[in-house]
């Protein structure tokens, strides 16, 4: 239970699979010296683990897998090499898929291989061997902003309700600086806003979605663009990872010139760059609303690299 909220923190996320079995590839594996000589047949099967909730709602390609790019690159490992251990080709497949020609939606790959014509001595069915392995976690930057209701509050819950999502790690906040609105009404209040910066395990939707729920337990409405509001919580970068899906640009399309982003930066991480925009110190020297930045309330959970 999240002090801040009073709800419940969200637990592990739910992943589904996407399975492509039977790749068949002539390949050249194996300790003797005949295998690697005349090859045999090796097999594949793939189970990919993800969320496929933001491909299924939107029928949109750019929110899944591509199965078919994973297909051609576990046939080019299947006939690359050689290893002499079917081990080892299933863990080349396996970190291919999660980082070489991977998709970050993918959270955990399977992989299984068949040897069915592996010389064993005796008449069998088949040789397979099956692994399991997780993606690698990701270094994130998140944006946060208040302007209306108890601002501190807001913030602290935010910080709160991320910190206690299961695959979210805190790893470092910035300072909390108060600043003149950027856009919308003119009349609106002076905004509260800082940076943090997670290593998670969730996708980069699944990290969106953490993200919405912190700002629906503020009670944000949004009614009018760019308007008061009483928290924001924004995807600034995902890794290296970039999109230009119109629920999720990463990196954010305006991040590189809001100095009420780049300045709690860069105040916790000076030598961080914006993927795309470069050194995060020269975007900020940049920015047309530096002049606009005093020191916000001290809060706490901000301000620690």
């Amino acid at each position: 239970m999240s002090a801040a909220t009073g709800r419940p923190a969200a637990g592990p996320q739910r992943l589904d699979r996407i399975e492509v079995t039977g790749i068949r590839a002539w390949g050249h594996h194996g300790v003797l010296a005949a295998e690697t000589q005349l090859g045999q047949q090796f097999i594949a099967d793939v189970t990919l683990h993800l969320s496929t909730a933001p491909a299924g709602s939107t029928d949109a390609l750019s929110r899944t897998v591509n199965y078919a790019e994973v297909a051609h690159a576990v046939h080019e490992e299947l006939t690359g090499g050689p290893y002499a251990l079917v081990e080892t080709l299933a863990e080349r497949i396996a970190q291919r898929i999660l980082t070489d020609t991977g998709h970050p939606l993918v959270r955990q790959v399977g992989i299984r291989i068949h040897k069915p014509a592996a010389p064993v001595g005796l008449p069998v069915d088949d040789v397979t061997v099956s692994i399991q392995r997780d993606a690698a976690s990701v270094d994130a930057v998140l944006a946060v902003g208040t302007n209306l209701g108890d601002r501190a509050q807001h913030l602290h819950g935010a910080l709160e309700l991320l910190a206690a999502t299961d695959g979210i790690e805190v790893e470092w906040t910035g300072p909390v600086l108060e600043t003149a609105p950027v856009g919308g009404p003119t009349e609106q209040g002076r905004f509260l806003n800082s940076v943090i910066g997670v290593s998670t395990t969730l996708g980069p939707f699944a990290l969106l979605e953490a993200a919405h729920r912190a700002e629906h337990a503020a009670h944000r409405e949004r009614l009018v663009h760019w308007g008061p509001r009483t928290l924001d919580v924004d995807v600034i970068t995902y890794g290296e990872w970039t999109s230009e899906d119109e629920a999720l640009t990463v990196p954010h399309p305006r991040a590189h010139l809001r100095a009420f982003v780049l300045a709690p930066w860069h105040a916790a991480r000076p030598e961080a760059e914006l993927p795309g925009h470069g050194p995060i110190t020269t975007l900020l020297a940049a920015a047309e609303d530096r002049e606009g930045l005093r020191p916000g309330p001290e809060i706490e959970g901000y301000g620690i690299s």
